[in-house]
């Protein structure tokens, strides 16, 4: 069966926007100063890197001196981890992050565990969220960095950012958000959350791969993990990707534009799609709680299938969606998320399939992505009912 391609997985990724590429390709061509270079060619080459910077700290009611590039997400929440407890460790050795926070942190904890650090991982209950009384338990003299992520990459459900960012007020900890998967969605302010440092990614927002940026406040005691120049206020060392500052920043501007619209269009989508699985009868759960969740992101829950069998069947069918599990050697490892939840037993971990919708979605592209899905899963399920009567 020959089938148009859906793209439901814009929580991974998200095709750049055309105006991004026609900026980097402008740039690409007209720009190849090295922005550290005196002459005019630097000069004009460290412009654009200003006013980009400019434009990411306004979008977070920031200073532009506070914003620093990196190579995306997960260098920010790297460097934003143990760059800050390197820099602070005579203050204290414990760090505080939540059991569900993406790979580039819960890594980065590991490692600076293995260096003597403690760590302590907040429990996150089915509504998907931490509850403010753990943090507060867990804070000590010693705790020297809070890190929980504002939306969660698998559920989509909001973190209680502005609360958290309230509780630390009095406390020398400093905190951190991974704001990749809520940038662009939700309106921030870093001064009214009380956030001292936030990371971001631009391939989430229809920017190039490859490029992100993390927010210090000016207050923070950061030790660089790169050496080698003094780009990025000798934060970051290395000569700067501007053809893909350039991109972010008009990625950036366009989806500031469009947040309203975008949110209000999402939502609509997503009910839509909910709406056509209950009435053709599909059996499914929403994981977390649907009242806290961007209006993009959603992750359900098939009892009595399997992702490997769900994905499989999607991918024949030209849908492209995701699951948090990792299948390795043939078995399914549950999705940590989702284990964080319900607990290690729970079939959630293994049923359960996320869908992110984004530019590449249209109401009629959803609509025929929810019928296929309806048509696959009543198909499996009642497969596996068939087994079961045997």
């Amino acid at each position: 069966m020959n089938h148009t391609h859906i793209y439901l997985d814009h929580a991974a990724t998200t095709p750049v926007a055309r105006e991004v590429a026609e900026v980097m390709h402008e740039v690409h061509l007209e720009e190849f100063g090295n922005p550290s270079s005196v002459h005019s060619f630097g000069r004009k080459a460290r412009r654009i890197i200003d006013e980009a910077r400019l434009t990411m700290a306004s979008s977070i009611g920031a200073n532009e001196k506070d914003i620093i590039f990196t190579s995306g997400g997960t260098e920010a929440d790297n460097l934003a981890l143990v760059g800050t407890a390197m820099a602070n460790k005579k203050n204290g050795n414990h760090v505080i992050i939540s059991a569900q926070e993406h790979h580039a942190v819960l890594h980065a904890a590991e490692f600076l565990e293995n260096i003597g650090f403690q760590v302590t991982y907040l429990p996150v209950y089915p509504d998907g969220k931490i509850l403010i009384s753990d943090l507060k338990a867990a804070l000590t003299e010693e705790t020297i960095l809070v890190s929980v992520m504002f939306v969660n990459n698998e559920t989509g459900v909001i973190q209680p950012i502005a609360e958290i960012g309230r509780l630390l007020a009095d406390h020398r900890a400093y905190f951190h958000t991974d704001a990749v998967q809520a940038y662009g969605l939700l309106e921030i302010d870093v001064k009214a959350l009380g956030v001292d440092m936030l990371s971001v990614s631009a391939h989430k927002i229809n920017g190039p791969k490859g490029i992100g940026f993390l927010y210090v406040n000016d207050n923070v005691r950061l030790q660089p993990i790169g050496y080698g120049g003094e780009q990025e206020r000798k934060r970051r060392p290395g000569t700067e990707n501007v053809a893909a500052v350039a991109g972010f920043q008009k990625a950036v501007q366009l989806v500031v534009e469009n947040r309203q619209d975008n949110e209000n269009k999402y939502c609509r989508y997503k009910q839509l799609f909910l709406h056509i699985l209950r009435e053709k009868q599909v059996d499914f759960e929403v994981n977390g709680d649907e009242n806290s969740m961007i209006a993009s992101t959603f992750n359900l829950s098939f009892p009595g299938t399997n992702v490997e069998t769900i994905l499989t069947n999607f991918d024949l069918a030209g849908i492209a969606a995701s699951s948090g599990s990792a299948c390795t050697a043939g078995s399914i490892e549950p999705s940590h998320v989702l284990t964080a939840m319900y607990g290690k037993e729970n079939e959630r971990g293994k049923n359960s399939i996320r869908f992110s919708l984004g530019s590449y979605n249209t109401e009629e592209n959803v609509k025929e992505a929810a019928e296929r899905i309806a048509e696959i899963l009543l198909r499996l399920t009642r497969k596996a009912g068939d087994t079961h009567d045997r």
